[in-house]
């Protein structure tokens, strides 16, 4: 039998930081910059930069860009606030790229 490794997780591309556990994905369905974004509950060992409105596809959203903790790469953004009531379950949440993740422990 297999040893266990620890949860699986989700680093930066550049330096290998841990940024997210696999069970914080909420849907891989989201549009990042990029390509696919995935939307977590949580994320760690990253900054969250200033709150800037834009215009995204669901709406208006209050958003902050989401940098890796050790290398300061553009990883996603961090939903802040919401205008519209179905996407308020955004809040809080955040969007991670796809193209700007590698996996551990899988």
């Amino acid at each position: 039998m297999g040893e266990m490794l620890g949860p699986r997780l989700y680093c930066c591309c550049n330096c290998r930081n841990q940024v997210a556990l696999h069970d914080d994905i909420i849907a891989k369905t989201f549009q990042g910059r990029y390509g696919r974004g995935f939307l977590f509950s949580h994320a760690m060992n990253v900054v969250v930069g200033p709150k800037e409105d834009r215009h995204l596809m669901t709406g208006l959203h209050t958003v902050a860009d989401v940098y890796c903790g050790d290398c300061r790469e553009v990883l996603g953004w961090k939903y802040e606030r919401a205008y519209e009531a179905s996407q308020k379950y955004k809040e809080g949440k955040f969007i991670l790229e796809k193209s700007k993740l590698v996996k551990e422990n899988w």
